[in-house]
């Protein structure tokens, strides 16, 4: 699997992540990850829809839990053409108590843990922690990537003023 260096850093400490590097133009990946329930859940299910796609390390951590309950403010806003989706290795139920508990209920919260299908796909599984990179991918409706963003800093919010109007760009 391929490896890319100095892309991110984590604590100001250099990560490496496995995987391919997606860039805009690019026909998004197909993935396979599974929400609350357990039930599988790929790219196809989202079909015909702007995809804004929230990678986060984990739920239960407070950089992360911002950025979820920002992205579900936000979801309220945007136009019933996009979704918007948070993907992270935390176990569905882990995942379906947070969401209870914040009020998270536009974010369509898939999990990865099973086999890391989305992490692979899209180059965003950190080697050394074995979770997600905190990017975001904005997938258009035809599922070509529209935007590509890797935070730099892990512990660090992405700019959601720059997702959103990228976001904006394709209704």
């Amino acid at each position: 699997m391929q490896e890319r260096k100095g892309i991110v850093t984590f604590k100001g400490n250099a990560m490496t992540l496995l995987g391919p590097e997606i860039r805009v133009g690019d026909k998004a990946p197909d993935f396979r990850a599974v929400d609350a329930g357990l039930a599988p859940v790929a790219l196809a299910d989202f079909g015909g829809k702007i995809k804004v796609i929230s990678c986060v390390p984990s739920l239960d951590t407070p950089v992360c839990d911002t950025e979820t309950r920002r992205f579900n403010q936000e979801a309220a806003k945007l136009s019933d053409k996009v979704v918007v989706i948070a993907i992270s290795m935390d176990l569905p139920f882990a995942q379906k108590r947070w969401c209870a508990a914040a009020g998270v209920d536009r974010v369509k919260v898939l999990s990865d843990y099973q086999d890391r299908s989305f992490a692979q796909a899209y180059g965003v599984l950190i080697k050394e922690l074995k979770l997600l990179s905190r990017s975001i991918f904005i997938v258009g409706a035809d599922d070509v990537v529209r935007y590509v963003r890797h935070v730099p800093e892990i512990a660090q919010e992405p700019d959601y003023d720059e997702v959103l109007g990228a976001a904006a760009k394709l209704v």
